[in-house]
């Protein structure tokens, strides 16, 4: 496909998505499904559009003067590509399958505007409701921190200690210039794609085939070694879904200790068992949501509440997912964080720990989650996650927020601190 045939199709799947509220995934899928002559770089370069549109969707409205599908996908194309308005008008010449452009005036009112005179959340590329969350969730760099929220993300890697190192690992992607994470010390990254480039399909390689390595965030990697599960304990995962932090916790304990995976769609912990069995982490036990987990209360070392949520960390990576959030559903998830950290409590030992994590960086969903159950909850105390962060990654810089709460303290993650998806980890110890 030409690139006008290409920026086309972008405008076509973002219509699509407006007129039938619909995923973007499944957008792009259906598109492809209908359009098979269209190559995998074809596909990668649209979906790239489709992206890069979501991601900033008032910042490029308010710099070309309008709401109109086209002209934000024509910017989006500007911005990735570094192409000025004259070479983009060259290389449309005679393409047509290409929108109608932007007028030359438009163009240049694109290139020469900047966010400065924006409003706030503008600037921020988010909905106007979410401005006074995020300035109490993240501070007075909200703004800053919810446009890095936006950026194209890296690809992540973890590598499963219990059957490669970082290194051969690292040898085997070498084609695909995977270097180490910043932060993690048993990451790999490939750095975010540009222009209408697209990441390697790792998965095919023989290292994760084989189970040499996992996909995964490097804020997920760090969460579960701040869970620090250890040789000879007896761990639950109790929001298990898919297994990536269980297999995550059976890595780091060298497969010593003691691991229980449960959660409550079987749906989502359906490809578990599959994982388990190519990572080698033979520690794991699975529980199914019809099983009676009652023989396990009080029993537990740790207990890891990877809590359902919002997903607000993860913009860079579901873009669309912050226009469709709403305060309701905000309310609900608290509902469920509360109702989850209550069940996942009754596990836990007197002297153990309880992980509570989210891949959101509202506070609504995280410091006041563990407020509140500290509240309504006697015999428990809140650890010093910050303290934690120094003992387990003794090498690694404090890329992180940190907040105290009572003698203890809690840590976010985020893409402009941290370089990772937004995530939250509170270290919460039980006392009687």
């Amino acid at each position: 496909m030409r690139l006008g045939g290409r920026i086309a199709a972008a405008v076509e799947v973002l219509d699509d998505m407006a007129s039938r509220r619909r995923p973007v995934a499944d957008a792009l899928k259906d598109w492809g499904l209908s359009h098979r002559f269209a190559g995998s770089g074809d596909r990668s370069a649209i979906g790239n559009l489709v992206y890069d549109v979501l991601r900033r969707r008032r910042s490029l409205e308010f710099r070309m003067g309008t709401k109109a599908t086209a002209p934000l996908v024509f910017g989006a194309f500007l911005d990735s590509s570094g192409m000025s308005a004259a070479d983009l008008r060259s290389a449309l010449d005679g393409d047509r399958f290409a929108p109608t452009l932007p007028d030359d005036g438009a163009l240049e009112r694109f290139r020469q505007t900047g966010l400065e005179d924006a409003d706030p959340t503008v600037a921020a590329d988010v909905p106007d409701w979410l401005a006074a969350p995020l300035a109490a969730s993240l501070g007075d760099g909200w703004i800053a921190e919810a446009r890095a929220l936006s950026d194209r993300p890296p690809l992540d890697m973890r590598v499963n200690t219990l059957k490669a190192t970082r290194d051969e690992v690292a040898g085997e992607l070498a084609p695909f210039a995977a270097g180490p994470t910043p932060l993690s010390p048993i990451g790999l990254r490939v750095r975010p794609i540009e222009g209408e480039g697209r990441h390697p399909n790792v998965q095919v390689e023989r290292g994760f085939q084989t189970g040499g390595f996992e996909i995964q965030d490097e804020g997920s990697q760090i969460a579960a070694l701040l869970c620090d599960a250890r040789a000879g304990e007896r761990v639950l995962d109790y929001c298990a879904g898919a297994g990536g932090k269980t297999l995550a916790l059976a890595a780091a304990s060298g497969n010593a200790a003691d691991i229980h995976a449960f959660d409550a769609d079987r749906q989502r912990l359906a490809p578990i068992w599959e994982r388990l069995a190519r990572a080698g982490a033979t520690s794991v036990t699975v529980h199914a949501p019809r099983d009676d987990l009652a023989p396990l209360h009080g029993t537990m070392d740790l207990v890891v509440v990877d809590a359902p949520c919002t997903g607000a960390g993860t913009w860079r990576r579901r873009p669309d997912a912050k226009w469709r959030l709403t305060e309701a559903q905000v309310a609900k998830r608290m509902g469920e964080q509360d109702k989850v950290l209550d069940a996942a409590a009754r596990f836990t030992r007197p002297g153990g720990r309880l992980a509570y994590v989210t891949c959101s960086v509202l506070r609504a969903e995280n410091a006041e989650r563990v407020e509140a159950f500290l509240a309504r909850t006697p015999g428990w105390r809140l650890a010093d996650a910050q303290d934690r962060w120094s003992q387990m990654l003794p090498d690694a810089p404090h890329a992180f927020h940190a907040e105290r709460i009572g003698d203890g303290a809690v840590l976010t993650l985020t893409p402009r601190r941290s370089g990772t998806d937004g995530f939250f980890f509170a270290l919460l110890e039980r006392v009687s």
